[in-house]
């Protein structure tokens, strides 16, 4: 399933559709180059594309971390590059006036996880009339989604997805149940899983969130074997220097070969 209002390449082909990008717009050159190499590697393997980035970061552990580089800068930059690569974007709000704001440049409006049951923000993400996509907040169990899915569609919305990010578990860590799956996909919308947010290992004592990227194979592989509609990513030419998220991050070279083996696995799962 693929959602419905994006004019999304590649549909035909039956493969999943990848969401992935930076985490946040940190400068005026990096988001291009990424969204080119991901254009390129998603036309070459034929699996419909949506480029995400933050255009500003809200939740931030530490109040000396990177939130942004101003806002309407950065939203202009998401829609050059939705005009320059002709794919559609995708970038988190915070509350409803950003909901109205963002939805005049990107074509999908995010809801962070930590705000998956604000009912004010998902009316008004709702209400701009552009597909949204839920994030499961790590306090959730998948079942409970049907509220956010019921919400969703009390507001007028018919055009929207749930993304799993991983479930708490202790203090500094999350874990993936998989079979929550085809639980929110009972709800008839797209699922998508978060590969990269799911292996975050956050509240560390330095105020700066951990990760194991070392794991995102395994998770991408394991979300396409159980059938998710999409996957969500993070990239960024070295995360080391990135300004948000780098610790859980794939390095950008690292992506079609991933990409390539996933693609196999949809393949096998869709008995092509």
């Amino acid at each position: 399933m693929y959602p419905k209002s994006l004019h999304l390449n590649h549909t035909e082909a039956g493969n999943f559709f990848l969401i992935a990008g930076p985490c946040v717009i940190e400068d005026r050159k990096t988001p291009f180059l990424i969204c080119q190499h991901l254009t390129e590697i998603a036309n070459s393997l034929r699996i419909p594309f949506i480029f995400k980035a933050s255009y500003r970061k809200a939740n931030r552990s530490s109040l000396d971390s990177f939130t942004g580089i101003g806002d309407l800068e950065a939203l202009e930059m998401l829609r050059e590059i939705k005009n320059r690569y002709g794919v559609p974007v995708i970038t988190d709000v915070h509350s409803e006036a950003e909901a109205a704001r963002a939805a005049e440049y990107v074509d999908v409006l995010q809801i962070p996880a930590f705000l998956c049951r604000q009912t004010d923000l998902l009316r008004a993400a709702a209400r701009t009339g552009r597909c949204v996509n839920v994030k499961k907040g790590q306090f959730l169990s998948p079942e409970a989604m049907i509220q956010v899915a019921d919400k969703m569609r009390a507001f007028g919305s018919n055009d929207f997805m749930l993304t799993e990010r991983g479930t708490t578990f202790g203090y500094q860590d999350l874990v993936v149940d998989f079979r929550g799956v085809p639980v929110m996909q009972r709800n008839q919308v797209p699922v998508v899983v978060d590969v990269t947010h799911s292996l975050q290992q956050p509240n560390q004592a330095s105020g700066v969130t951990g990760g194991r990227p070392d794991m995102i194979e395994t998770i991408a592989r394991a979300a396409i074997a159980v059938g998710a509609d999409g996957i969500f990513m993070e990239t960024h030419p070295d995360p080391r220097v990135a300004k948000s998220d780098g610790a859980n991050m794939l390095r950008l070279d690292l992506v079609e070969p991933l990409l390539k083996r996933l693609v196999a696995i949809r393949q096998t799962v869709n008995g092509l």
